[in-house]
Parts: C-alpha cells; sequence; structure tokens
C-alpha cells in the first residue's frame, strides 16, 4: 500500500491502515483541510467547490467521501460527475467557483485514486498553498460546520460545455476537418475519455471513429499511460490501414499520445511540438515547456521567431512560466498541451482539435508531417527508491562529477551537453528517481541516462 502526499495532492492506492493507503480517514482529513485553505485565498466570494471524477473502480466511493466532507465544511457541492481534468478545471472557472477537486490519479494503475487540488481560477494549489494544505491535515486544524450551515448538492454535466469550448476557439477549424474526411481510431482506456472524445470528433465533422476500449469501467484493460509499450492493440489496428490517426489519453485526459497511418508512434513528446507549431505559425509568441521535455519546441519556437523558456516539471511550474513570459503556448512533454486562449491547463481535447486542424492544412500524412520536426529522441528512465534514500545526496554527487558542464538545478540536476542532456529528479507523485535523457538517436540517449544509473548504483 502507498500514500503520497505533496503539494499537488493526495494520492496512494485504495485499501490499507490509516496513513498507508489512500484510506477513508485520509481522503476526509484532506478534503477538509483544502476546504479551510481554500476559504481563506479565494477572493470570488463563493461558497461552492466543483468535483469531477474519472472512471476508476473506487471513483464512487471516493467522491461520495469528498462531497460529503466538502459540505461538512458548509461548502455547495457542484458535481459533475464523469469528467476529464481539463473540464473539471473549467467548469470551476463557468461556475464562478472557489475551487475544485478532481478525483484522479492521472496514468497511475487502477488501485490508486488522487485528489487534485484546484485554485478560483481552475488552476493547480500553488507549492505554498499545497504545503499548507498539508500542514493543516497534519494538524488537524479544521472545524465542522452546524446542522443548520451544511451545503447542498447540485449536480450538472460540463461535457457539452466543454466541447463547444474547444469549438470556439479561433484556430480550430472544423470546416476544413470536416472536409478532409479523417477517420480515426482511439484508445480511452475505460475511462472519460470514452465519454467526451467521440462527442468532440462528432462535433469536428469526423465520421469515421473507432474506439478501443471506450467502456468507462474503470477496469483498465492495459497500463494507462499513454506509452508505446503499453498501446500494442490499437498500434496493430493502425498497421492494419484505413485509419489516418490515432489518438490516445490517460484515464483523466489530460495527456495526448497519437499513433501514425502506418502504426508507428508519433511519439508523445511532439505532441506539443506540432500543436505549438501551428499556433505559433498563425499567432507568434513566446513559448514554454518544462526541464524534461524534448529540444526541439525550442528550435520549432526559434523558427517562428520566438522565445523559449524552460519551467520546473509540474503543471503549475508550467502555467506559471508561460504567464511569466505571455507565452501563447506551452506544456510538457509527456503529451500536455496548455493553449492559454482555452484554459491555462493540459487539455487533451483542445491537442485533438489543434492537430486536425493542423493537418487538415497541411494536406499530410501524420507519418509525413511527423518527419517535418526536428529528430530528437529522449529515454525515460527510473530508478525506485528505497526506504531513507536521501535523495539530495545523490543529486549533489551528480552535480559534483558534471560540475564542469552546464547544469539546471531548479529542479532536481538537468546536465546539458553539445549534443544532449539529462535530467534527474524525484517524483512527486511516486517513490522513484526519474532519469530523462535526450540526444539525436536513441542509442546515444540510452548512453547519457545508462552512464548515471551506473553513477547512482
Amino acid at each position: 500500500m502507498s500514500l503520497i502526499k505533496s503539494i499537488s495532492g493526495i494520492r496512494g492506492t485504495i485499501g490499507g491502515n490509516v496513513g498507508d493507503g489512500l484510506s477513508p480517514v485520509d481522503i476526509v482529513k484532506f478534503t477538509a483541510a483544502y476546504s479551510t485553505l481554500i476559504r481563506k485565498i479565494s477572493k470570488n466570494g463563493s461558497n461552492t467547490i466543483v468535483v469531477g471524477r474519472d472512471a476508476r473502480m473506487s471513483g464512487s466511493m471516493v467522491q461520495k467521501l469528498v462531497v460529503g466532507t466538502l459540505q461538512s465544511m458548509g461548502f455547495d457541492v457542484t458535481d459533475i460527475g464523469l469528467a476529464t481534468t481539463p473540464t473539471t478545471e473549467l467548469a470551476v472557472t463557468m461556475e464562478g467557483a472557489a475551487g475544485g477537486i478532481i478525483l484522479t490519479a492521472s496514468h497511475n494503475p487502477k488501485q490508486w485514486n488522487a485528489l487534485k487540488l484546484l485554485n478560483e481560477n481552475g488552476e493547480f494549489l500553488n507549492k505554498a498553498e499545497g504545503e499548507e494544505v498539508l500542514r493543516i491535515a497534519e494538524a488537524e486544524e479544521f472545524t465542522f460546520a452546524e446542522v443548520t450551515e451544511l451545503g447542498k448538492v447540485t449536480e450538472k454535466d460540463y461535457t457539452d460545455r466543454h466541447i463547444d469550448n474547444v469549438l470556439s476557439l479561433k484556430l480550430v477549424d472544423a470546416e476544413a476537418i470536416k472536409n478532409a474526411n479523417f477517420k480515426v481510431a482511439l484508445d480511452t482506456v475505460n475511462s472519460v475519455g470514452g465519454i467526451i472524445l467521440p462527442k468532440l470528433l462528432e462535433r469536428l465533422g469526423v465520421k469515421t471513429v473507432k474506439t478501443l476500449y471506450g467502456e468507462p469501467t474503470g477496469d483498465f484493460q492495459h497500463n494507462p499511460e499513454p506509452l508505446e509499450k503499453n498501446l500494442g492493440d490499437i498500434m496493430n489496428l493502425m498497421k492494419g490501414g484505413g485509419y489516418d490517426v490515432a489518438f490516445v489519453v490517460d484515464p483523466d485526459v489530460d495527456r495526448l499520445a497519437m499513433i501514425c497511418e502506418d502504426g508507428r508512434m508519433y511519439g508523445e513528446e511532439y505532441t506539443l511540438v506540432t500543436v505549438a507549431d501551428y499556433v505559433l505559425s498563425h499567432t507568434p509568441g513566446n513559448t514554454v515547456s518544462n526541464l524534461s521535455s524534448t529540444r526541439a519546441l525550442r528550435d520549432v519556437t526559434l523558427a517562428h521567431g520566438g522565445e523559449y523558456n524552460a519551467a520546473a516539471v509540474g503543471e503549475v511550474n508550467v502555467v506559471t512560466k508561460m504567464k511569466e513570459t505571455n507565452a501563447v503556448i506551452g506544456g510538457e512533454g509527456n503529451g500536455g498541451v496548455i493553449y492559454p486562449e482555452s484554459h491555462y491547463g493540459r487539455d487533451a481535447l483542445v491537442g485533438i482539435a489543434l492537430f486536425l486542424s493542423h493537418l487538415a492544412h497541411k494536406k499530410m500524412k501524420v507519418s509525413e508531417l511527423r518527419a517535418t520536426y526536428p529528430p530528437y529522441f529522449i529515454a525515460k528512465n527510473r530508478v525506485d527508491l528505497q526506504p531513507g534514500t536521501d535523495v539530495d545526496a545523490i543529486l549533489a554527487k551528480v552535480k559534483e562529477i558534471y560540475k564542469n558542464e552546464n547544469i539546471n538545478d531548479i529542479d532536481g540536476v538537468k546536465i546539458d551537453f553539445a549534443d544532449g542532456w539529462v535530467h534527474l529528479r524525484k517524483s512527486n507523485t511516486e517513490p522513484i528517481i526519474r532519469i530523462y535523457s535526450e540526444a539525436s538517436t536513441m542509442e546515444k540517449a540510452e548512453a547519457l541516462g545508462a552512464e548515471i544509473i551506473k553513477l547512482l548504483n
């Protein structure tokens, strides 16, 4: 059993003892702590919190606990039911709510669930706010409402309103998409993508859609992280021909991976690169991604005359840097597209609509479009942490060994070489050190990562 408390929320496996797995007691405690904080920091005068969830098998149970706790803290609740993370983020602002809670463990397996915490802008809490939630929960500094002050619950469906938001974006060209007569495959891994993505594609004029694992049962039929090693079924479907592109999402639909018409992975790092190319070709400006993302975004941005900036890993850090630099597009290399014209959150629906608009204008096959971008390869490795492992000492050791190279330590340690880079950082959501490395070939990237892993053993 695992329970991970971080500034980005509380995440854990269902079952086990209090403080071990994500138990009902822990869910209530952290929801109450969040309620206490949000009442202090929200400035819009609202007494409403939005709650949405992915289709995990534990989702209904967790939702009842969270909604009941919010009521017990005196908050009214707008329960939007089965909804993507970006849908919930948009619902917070559309409701004029004080905040929101998303019940999802993103790409983690089905035994996991989590509470992701939003402010009144539908954005994740910052570091200081997240730390305060943890402190309040630990000290149990929360007071429940009297019986006459209990909150009320209203149920709403925001699926269509999210799709309306996407279709209203100036760069989403539904007419061009319809005229292109695309044939699209989906893998929605038995979660909420199976509800919203077919509707989005229908509204975009896509007439032929094949969905794998579209039933939102929460019983994921493969590892839900949208990586090549987990996507054999839809890759084989694409190899059989008949479809122009496949879109693959994680359970809460904030990450987007694509598969070419010939069954090859497009490369999740290039989701943001491609969408950014389309956006920058119409609205020149700056871009942001995190330290673990491909250099290709920098190259594309410079080619359009913009400025690229790197942020620490974590959506809240990318969003902060985007606002600081007035970025017109940004995100993360794991397939996360953040387009401020819609909202400051990773959104696979926005990514799909902009990608198809770009593809329709280019009149290329997906594999041909992919070949137009700078060729980089990222190796993604991990080292499991044992209890008591001194991560800071590990990072300090690496910094000392490579002190003559270009080092960035705003988030772990990133070593920039002339022909590649390596980035080491402790995960916020799992007990691991992530080791990402990039170079002009996969062999070189793997060699860079292996060199670092060898130092850690």
